[in-house]
């Protein structure tokens, strides 16, 4: 049965005869004399309304459903499209060396092989992305917190990034400007970098110019991405964090995207008892800044 139907059996079979109900127990109120009519009114009254909410109950909890059944169906289709790209290129790349046509063409040979590798660090990360919104949905994470520099871990990012897209595809600037020690899991930095590094890469135009800092502020650590992209209209600011929005449907190579990169990043900065913030302009781009307090580490060392 539909959420429409079920609405509408609900409205016949529990709203009209509440409503009757009620119109019942309000005449035998207003009318009886006495006091087994207003027990009886009171009664009708007290069905009535337990009815009543009870519907109400129901169809919130139907459309919930019906939402969530939506967004699994949005998912699996969204993530199946996702999958597909980078395989499709990996398969016609990896058959074409398989039937010999580059042979005498070692220039060509490499470049395909460097497209392969590329396509599957793509694949790598779009299921490393899949697997760490399922543990921190489930809180199944096991973060390894240490007290020490990001530099690594920005590093490690930068340079899987660096991996994934074709050499000049895009100018790229790392300033780490600190050291400053922080208790964080270098996996978890890792992963919070790399999926904005991906949000901007997937919503710059063919000029990509992405910009990665680290420094220290006098009261936070600050890890920030900047990018030249399509920015993001001030109405939807507040919902981009949120798991499954996307507000543009479309990004690489035509393909959907699933929706859960800043949920992952906003996860990860308050795993670190950190805010992610964004400053965002349309046609211009967007920043986003990973604020850690000191006071992390200081907490720590005492």
């Amino acid at each position: 049965m539909s959420l429409t139907s079920a609405i509408v059996a609900l409205a016949v079979g529990v709203i009209l005869p509440v409503l009757l109900s009620t119109s019942l127990g309000i005449v035998r109120l207003a009318s009886g004399a006495k006091s087994e009519d207003i027990v009886f009114g009171v009664l009708v009254l007290s069905f009535a309304a337990a009815a009543f909410g009870s519907a109400i109950v129901v169809t919130v909890l139907l459309g919930k459903r019906a939402r969530v059944a939506r967004l699994q169906a949005d998912f699996t289709a969204n993530i199946s499209h996702e999958l597909r790209t980078p395989l499709a290129s990996i398969r016609m790349y990896a058959q074409t060396l398989q039937m010999g046509r580059l042979d005498g063409d070692p220039k060509r040979t490499k470049e395909s092989l460097e497209i392969i590798l590329r396509e599957t660090e793509w694949l790598e990360a779009m299921i490393d992305r899949v697997l760490a919104w399922r543990a921190a949905a489930g809180d199944r994470e096991q973060p390894e917190m240490e007290i020490g520099s990001m530099r690594v871990a920005v590093e490690s990012a930068v340079a899987r990034f660096e991996r994934m897209v074709a050499p000049g595809e895009v100018d790229l600037s790392v300033t780490i400007e600190c050291d400053t020690p922080v208790l964080h899991d270098a996996d978890g930095i890792g992963s919070l970098l790399l999926n904005l590094l991906i949000n901007a890469y997937k919503y710059s135009g063919s000029d990509k110019r992405i910009a990665v800092t680290l420094e220290d502020t006098g009261e936070h650590v600050e890890l920030s991405v900047k990018d030249n992209g399509i920015g993001i209209p001030e109405d939807r600011v507040g919902r981009i964090f949120d798991p499954f929005y996307q507000i543009d449907p479309g990004s690489r190579g035509g393909s959907s995207g699933v929706g859960l990169g800043l949920a992952i990043v906003r996860h990860q900065a308050r795993s670190h008892s950190g805010e992610v913030y964004v400053e965002s302009e349309e046609g211009v781009g967007s920043r986003f800044s990973v604020r850690l307090p000191h006071s992390i580490a200081e907490k720590i060392e005492e």
